[in-house]
């Protein structure tokens, strides 16, 4: 780990809390949420204000998230949207957060420049003991305020501003002039100076959370599923119409293609489709060099190449494939036959233009275990968890790769690998939509048609079968 975070790669891109005053208010803001303050005289935040200095002081990682639904979150500056969200237990949590800063960015720039802003995402749910807890998350409310309650005894004056000019007798009204000036003192001039943070409130929508092992919870698509990435037993019996966990790879190919979710690479408009192969095709070598001890660390691709031959009938099922569509895509090649039972498969997938894309990109990290690249910029938790298990050539080469590759040009390289970054608002896939059709082959056999490039290749057209009743039949 001590790599990951000399190159950046970990605890990358904290916002530094450096001065008596910014320690000051962190401390305020600390021991109003959770009673308890810090004695360091600096340290580094994330996005919620979480620092990994101090829940090492504390001995408390989650001393802003103690019961995993409602995280409170601490602001000391607009600068702190750009942050990462460390420990993220929902997939919800970074985006939501982040648009509400980005909503009252005006005010909130005002309010920190002289206190803490202290809040809390706060849900319907105070307590995910059970599975069935997830099933009762629909809205998240963001609530703040700062710790000399500025916002509040804003709303307050204003009140009473509106009182004093409505009522008729309110200029003898001593208490009440007496309360407008107390608080005054306290806002300043709300009427020419308004302090106020618009309230935002949220769908919790389909969502990934760390709770029980990993869940994939879909409910906002026209065919809602539960993917859950360790045993299905503690989830049976709960409302949901399908429930799947990882090794169910036909029913999740065919999920995410009745929804919509997912496009081929190689169908991507304004996409290297070979380049993003050749690469993935990398990352599995190396995985495979460093299975057999060899050292891929600073090796060049015709390396890996000899590599590759020197391995044999050891060779990753999952090269010979995409190495294939690769051969395909540049027009040398026949279409290859990649069904879901293969372990390709989901290599050759990215989750399409709708706002649920970041999280099929996570659940496909989770199908694609040897694309470290995908893993590291989508589910960074994982990434963490896969990385301590590795053998060291492959953490050498993955910590090179990525601080070389990715961070010189990180918003480069989420747009080449996934397309444009999806707004807060795009809206979901409609039910059943189908994309405008091109006469490309790729659309007119459909993702992974048994077809080749010449006409006599292809297989004799079979009768029309009756649709099956059960639409998460193993893919074929």
């Amino acid at each position: 780990m001590k790599r990951l975070i000399s190159a950046g790669l970990m605890f990358g891109n904290l916002v530094p809390v450096d001065s008596p005053a910014l320690v000051d208010r962190y401390n305020r803001a600390l021991k109003q949420l959770t009673g308890r303050t810090t004695a360091l005289p600096d340290f580094h935040i994330d996005l919620s204000g979480f620092s990994p200095e101090v829940g090492d002081e504390l001995d408390d990682p989650a001393y802003l998230n103690h019961d995993g639904a409602n995280r409170q979150f601490i602001l000391l500056t607009t600068a702190q949207k750009s942050a990462p969200l460390l420990n993220a237990r929902f997939s919800t949590s970074r985006p939501i957060l982040r648009r509400w800063i980005e909503l009252n960015e005006p005010a909130l720039f005002a309010l920190t420049a002289r206190d803490a802003v202290a809040g809390e995402l706060v849900g319907s749910v105070y307590d995910i003991s059970a599975p069935a807890r997830l099933f009762d998350m629909h809205k998240v409310t963001v609530e703040a305020d700062t710790t000399g309650r500025h916002v509040a005894n804003a709303r307050e004056l204003a009140a009473r501003i509106e009182t004093f000019r409505t009522r008729p007798d309110a200029w003898w009204d001593d208490v009440l002039i007496a309360e407008m000036v107390a608080l005054a003192k306290e806002t300043g001039d709300v009427t020419k100076t308004p302090v106020d943070l618009k309230p935002l409130t949220v769908d919790k929508g389909n969502f990934w959370t760390s709770h029980f092992g990993g869940v994939y919870l879909f409910r906002d698509v026209p065919h809602p599923a539960t993917i859950v990435c360790t045993s299905r037993a503690l989830f049976l019996g709960l409302p949901t119409p399908h429930l799947f966990d990882l090794k169910d790879r036909g029913q999740i190919a065919k999920f995410l293609e009745l929804n919509g979710l997912v496009e081929p690479i190689v169908k991507a408009r304004n996409t290297d489709a070979a380049a993003i192969l050749r690469q993935k095709i990398d990352f599995i070598l190396v995985d495979a060099a460093a299975a057999q001890g060899i050292a891929p660390e600073g090796i060049t691709r015709a390396d890996l190449r000899r590599i590759a031959q020197g391995l044999g009938d050891r060779l990753p099922p999952e090269v010979e494939a995409l190495a294939a569509l690769v051969r395909w895509v540049e027009g040398g090649g026949p279409w290859p036959r990649i069904t879901s039972d293969h372990p390709a498969y989901f290599y050759t997938l990215r989750a399409g233009p709708h706002a649920d894309r970041d999280l099929v990109n996570m659940l496909l990290s989770e199908l694609t275990p040897l694309d470290f690249r995908q893993m590291f910029i989508i589910h960074k938790e994982l990434f963490y968890a896969r990385y301590r298990d590795w053998p060291e050539p492959k953490r050498a080469f993955a910590a090179n790769f990525l601080a070389a590759e990715y961070a010189v040009d990180k918003a480069g390289a989420r747009t080449a690998l996934f397309g444009p970054e999806p707004g807060m608002d795009d809206p979901a896939p409609e039910p059943h939509a189908a994309p405008a059709r091109s006469r490309d082959i790729v659309d007119m056999v459909g993702p992974w048609g048994a077809v080749t490039r010449a006409a006599s290749d292809r297989p004799a057209r079979t009768p029309d079968r009756k649709p099956t009743p059960n639409p998460w039949e193993k893919r074929r």
